[in-house]
């Protein structure tokens, strides 16, 4: 180290502070000390001003000379490094022009070699694997360059929204178990292993790829032999209404989807929300376990057909994880996950994911996602005449309106004319508000019930109201929805032609509801929002796994009919019913038999269960007309009628 004085003013002289020399400069030290006394330098403090001085200069002469040594010193480094620098690029031009050659030949030598690797895998997998590449640069395209239903993962994560609202600290402890009690788990995005969970193995459960037109690709699962069988012992289960039969099942196959959904359920029914929401991230986690190498997540190219009974566990999985997450306040997880099941199908939508994705969005303030979903959906999808959509489309619009990116005048317009196509809103809507209406508004003919209004619309306007009127209830958005009222009110009289055809339009077009609302509306499981199956679908049985199958469903395997002797199939219950009873005759066992093999040959899997309420129905409608006919012919004996005479008397 190069030895410099430091020196600090104090009082008018200069404090000089020795550093330590080099081991030269200490040799020049005692060189030039020799003869001279030693003397301590911080005795110089007590001296005069006139030596102070004198003997400051002295020493900031030697400091001086010693920096311009070090100066030299380090010009001198300088010099050595360069020339080794110089040595090392050292060479005729001859020799440095043949190393460059030889450098630019093995990278094209590399370069070919990469390009050849990639010929070979597109061979093998075919061009979708382009498709993936060119994707994988998705992420950082624009939000209007994405696809209207792209999925972002880093959203798919309910801990990292519980960090946003509550903090870091409200998941820390969980993290730290996950990681103490961490095991080797297979990456997924759709859920997070819990150290809990058995390692999943080979579950009979796959994926393989159907069909690919234009830019989507079409996908399919598929049952093993064994997973078939593990599926026959499920439905047997089932049939045996006994949870602790399915419960032993997933205790043998802790990954079979069907159970799990199943006994989900009824863990929800049992106030068990932990074990049920538990129940259904296994199932997700298994169903993620067996995606096909070219299905991606978050593009929105990947569909899945609703018809194929092997495919409808993903779809029920993740609503019920929906409803889950949105339970815990995670709405743009919530969201997100709305994006993937639509995109599955979003032609058919078959659990209804247009019926609460406009709430999720609105939640969690995604306002631009929503306006560009009805912007680009409402020509071929109809989203106006749906009534989330007509009143979230305008709640969208004020929302925007009041970070100045939408016009007021929009919003108003859209609000009102989705009051006059659905009248019926209004009233159930400031009843769940708490508004108390003016009479005005209460006695006005247009906002009240009418008689002879569709129950499909019906149960529409009651899940809409039941689910979205949280949104409604902020004092900016309520003073805008009376504003509205009040100009709309004042010139109905003059719109009493478009109240009267939009009142046309509801008759005509709600006059049935699709199995799909049906379904959304079993599933979502709202106490206020009750089902009303039409004739025709109320005698299959809804199972919480499958509900409401499609009509047109395509059954890859199928049980095989059992036949039932008619002693197993009466049972002790009809031998004491008989006992009881001598009139008691059950149905015949060929008509049964008969049902059984019919069913099964149309509908499948979902044949027995329809067999088994027909005998239930047919055997207690036999005991009923055994009753009446019992109660009808009781008569007192006659000694016992002349006996009681006598004892009136």
């Amino acid at each position: 180290m190069s030895s410099r004085a430091l020196r600090r003013i104090q009082g008018g002289e200069t404090l000089v502070i020795p550093q330590r020399l080099s081991s030269s400069e200490e040799e020049d030290g005692n060189v030039a000390g020799k003869g001279k006394n030693n003397r301590n330098l911080f005795d110089l403090l007590g001296e005069n001003d006139s030596g102070s001085e004198e003997r400051n200069s002295d020493v900031e002469q030697k400091t001086e000379s010693i920096e311009q040594k070090t100066e030299k010193e380090d010009a001198k480094q300088g010099a050595k490094k360069k020339k080794r620098k110089k040595k090392k690029k050292g060479g005729t031009p001859e020799e440095n022009g043949k190393a460059i050659h030889e450098k630019e030949s093995s990278n094209a030598e590399q370069e070919d070699e990469v390009d050849r690797g990639i010929r070979e895998a597109n061979e093998i997998l075919g061009a979708e694997s382009i498709s993936m590449m060119k994707s994988s640069s998705a992420d950082n395209l624009g939000s209007a360059e994405k696809p209207l239903l792209f999925v972002e993962h880093k959203h798919l994560n309910p801990d990292n929204e519980m960090k946003k609202i509550f903090g870091s600290q409200v998941v820390k402890h969980d993290l730290r178990q996950r990681k103490r009690n961490q095991r080797h788990y297979r990456s997924t995005w759709l859920t997070i292993p819990k150290p809990s969970w058995p390692s999943i193995t080979k579950q009979g459960l796959s994926m393989e790829k159907a069909s690919s037109q234009g830019e989507y690709n079409y996908f399919c699962y598929q049952h093993s032999k064994d997973y078939q069988q593990v599926q026959f012992k499920f439905l047997d289960a089932v049939e045996s209404l006994n949870p602790n039969n399915i419960m032993e099942l997933v205790r043998m196959y802790p990954y079979h989807l069907d159970s799990l959904l199943q006994l989900s359920d009824i863990s929800r029914m049992s106030d068990d929300t932990s074990m049920a929401v538990e129940l259904v991230e296994r199932a997700l986690y298994a169903c993620e376990s067996a995606f096909h190498p070219l299905f991606n997540l978050t593009q929105a190219n990947c569909r899945l057909d609703y018809k194929s009974p092997e495919n409808r566990c993903l779809f029920i999985a993740l609503f019920k994880h929906i409803k889950y997450v949105g339970l815990r306040g995670c709405n743009r997880t919530a969201l997100e996950f709305c994006k993937f099941l639509l995109s599955l199908d979003p032609d058919a939508d078959p659990l209804g994911v247009l019926l609460m994705i406009d709430y999720y969005a609105l939640k969690s303030e995604q306002y631009h996602f929503l306006r560009r979903l009805y912007d680009e959906w409402e020509a071929h999808k109809n989203l106006s005449q749906l009534p989330n959509h007509a009143f979230s489309a305008a709640l969208t619009y004020f929302h925007l309106s009041r970070d100045e990116q939408a016009n007021i005048d929009v919003a108003d317009k859209m609000l009102k004319d989705a009051l006059k196509m659905f009248p019926l809103v209004l009233l159930p809507l400031l009843e769940k508000c708490s508004i108390q209406p003016d009479k005005e508004v209460s006695t006005q003919s247009i906002f009240a019930a009418q008689v002879g209004e569709p129950p499909a619309l019906t149960q529409l306007v009651t899940l809409f109201v039941t689910r979205n009127y949280p949104l409604w209830k902020e004092p900016e958005v309520a003073e805008w929805l009376e504003r509205n009222v009040r100009e709309l009110l004042k010139g109905v009289t003059a719109e009493e032609d478009i109240v009267s055809q939009n009142r046309d339009k509801r008759r005509m077009r709600f006059q049935r509801a699709p199995r799909n609302i049906y379904r959304h509306i079993i599933l979502s499981d709202i106490k206020d929002v009750t089902v009303s199956l039409p004739p025709e679908l109320a005698n299959i049985p809804v199972m919480a796994f499958d509900p409401l199958p499609p009509k047109d469903t395509i059954i890859s395997y199928t049980r095989q009919t059992r036949r039932v002797t008619p002693a197993n199939r009466n049972g002790w219950m009809s031998e004491f019913f008989r006992s009881l009873l001598p009139s008691y005759t059950p149905p015949p066992p060929g008509q049964v038999a008969a049902g059984v093999d019919l069913i099964n040959e149309d509908e499948g899997a979902v044949g027995g269960y329809l067999a088994q309420d027909t005998e239930l129905r047919m055997g207690i409608n036999a005991l009923m007309d055994s009753m009446r006919d019992l109660l009808n012919n009781l008569q007192p004996a006659e000694g016992e009628e002349d006996q009681e005479m006598e004892e009136v008397d």
